[in-house]
């Protein structure tokens, strides 16, 4: 008779299993510890910080009422110059000739270089277009040559100012583009510092709107062209008096800005205007009526704007 004998359990390997549990319970719970800290990291990082509900939530200006006005320009804009709001635009992406707009880039560039009381030499006497009339070797504080270049639009004292930044006019048109990319301004191009190259100069309404705030920005542009008329002396005596252009300056609270125009441009117009305590933004571009086009913005303005403040 065969007798059968019962198989004992394997202890040896039991033990070694159950010596290892704490182990193996010790890495699972480093990887859940892990895994939690990197999940709350990253759950930290793309949240938005309780502190952003106590931000004041500023109002921006609205038209009460309003109504499509009639333009002769091909595109036009009203901007809230703190909001940067388009309160109204016509063909905003529309690349159009600056003419002398592009001057007020030229301020710009020009006032990171030169200082009030330095003097530049008028290094020609032949330039196209509107001109003051400086003759060749004429020397003029460059503070007085700013009033040249945006009362009158004198393309003599546009010139004059690049041809005596360090490089010259090429190196100055460069200058205007690198800023103009400093600005964002996407949009623009120019070719020249007084904007007679039609087909190389080139903004939209928008790009030219933000120029205009960038350049209102700096107070002796600010004060220049809110000016009517000024007088001023070169270095050998000669008097010159020069006028702004600009005829809507000092009416509807217009205090700026700049006025152009040439056969490929049209006529060519940007303003400022302060009503209840805001300054707003108006250019026109291809107009054959500026300041007519301009005046019916201005009217939509006035007495027209109320403050909204989203809840």
């Amino acid at each position: 008779m065969i007798k059968k004998t019962q198989e004992k359990p394997n202890n040896k390997k039991a033990n070694v299993f159950l010596f290892f549990i704490p182990y193996f319970l010790t890495i699972i719970l480093g990887g859940l510890i892990a895994a939690d800290f990197f999940l709350r990291e990253k759950i930290t990082r793309y949240s938005l910080p309780l502190h952003i509900q106590s931000v004041p939530v500023h109002s921006y200006p609205m038209f009460r009422f309003f109504y499509e006005p009639y333009l002769s320009a091909k595109a036009a804009i009203i901007m809230d110059d703190e909001s940067k709001r388009l309160m109204y635009v016509k063909n905003p992406t529309l690349r159009l000739s600056t003419a002398s707009t592009a001057k007020i880039m030229t301020a710009l560039v020009a006032l990171d270089y030169f200082k009030p009381q330095d003097i530049l030499t008028v290094q020609s006497d032949h330039y196209e277009g509107t001109v003051v009339g400086f003759p060749r070797g004429e020397r003029i504080a460059f503070s007085d040559m700013l009033y040249a270049m945006l009362l009158p639009s004198g393309n003599d004292a546009a010139y004059t100012i690049a041809e005596n930044y360090p490089g010259g006019i090429e190196a100055f048109v460069a200058k205007m583009n690198e800023k103009a990319k400093q600005f964002h301004l996407e949009n623009s191009h120019f070719a020249d510092p007084a904007g007679l190259e039609d087909d190389g100069s080139f903004m939209t309404v928008v790009d030219l709107a933000r120029l205009c705030s960038e350049a209102m920005k700096q107070p002796i542009l600010a004060g220049i062209v809110g000016t009517k008329e000024k007088v001023f002396s070169s270095e050998s005596g000669n008097v010159y008096d020069v006028v702004n252009i600009n005829k809507l300056l000092g009416t509807s609270g217009v205090i700026g800005i700049k006025t152009g125009q040439t056969s490929g441009a049209g006529e060519v117009l940007t303003t400022a205007k302060k009503e209840d305590g805001r300054m707003f933004i108006i250019v026109v571009m291809q107009s054959t009526d500026r300041f007519g086009d301009t005046q019916s913005l201005l009217n939509i303005v006035s007495n027209n704007i109320i403050s909204f403040t989203p809840n």
